[in-house]
């Protein structure tokens, strides 16, 4: 035998699959516990949460994760979460709209900052990007209660630019409080 174990090769698959399942039913527990907080926590009255769990169910997240993330709605302990919209300019001048749900907005400001600025792009000040944007809702939004955001203008990115922009939306989405990353950028 050469030492290879099929066990030692299928264990690190696993872990990376493991990770990436647990970032995703991370952002859809802080999804459902906001808006459970906000609307209340009945998915018959209340509509976005009702989408929200039947999204978090496609992604096949636990049931007991559901009610875990429902049933933090309702406690008093601990910091609330709060949904924050960042606007921001990226690699090329492309305009960027963030969205994340966070209990504690000064730390994800800074690390969202730190992104940024590791990208060669920049937080804007509120309704900097904003403008280069129509506010879209399409029919799963609606019941979602989410609003999309489409590009007035898109902006056309140089192959270099488009790779720097594209290392920028990877480091996003990794970010466990983003929930939706918007852009103008057309990406070569």
């Amino acid at each position: 035998m050469s030492g290879h174990s099929k066990w030692a090769q299928i264990k690190y698959k696993k872990a990376a699959t493991d990770a990436k399942r647990g970032k995703i039913f991370s952002k859809f527990s802080r999804l459902i516990t906001i808006t459970a907080k906000e609307l209340g926590p009945d998915p018959k009255t209340n509509s976005r949460l009702a989408a929200a769990i039947e999204e978090a169910r496609k992604a096949n997240m636990p049931s007991d994760n559901i009610d875990r993330a429902i049933k933090k709605a309702s406690a008093k302990d601990g910091a609330e979460p709060k949904e924050v919209v960042y606007e921001a300019y990226g690699p090329g001048g492309s305009a960027i709209i963030i969205t994340a749900v966070t209990d504690n907005p000064n730390r994800t400001t800074n690390e969202i900052k730190y992104i940024l600025s590791e990208h060669d792009a920049k937080l804007g000040v509120k309704g900097s990007a904003v403008w280069a944007f129509d506010r879209a809702e399409s029919p799963t939004d609606i019941q979602a209660g989410k609003q999309a955001f489409a590009a007035k203008f898109p902006q056309s990115l140089s192959p270099e630019d488009s790779k720097k922009f594209e290392a920028l939306l990877e480091a996003l989405s990794d970010h466990d409080d983003v929930q939706e990353v918007y852009s103008n950028a057309e990406v070569k």
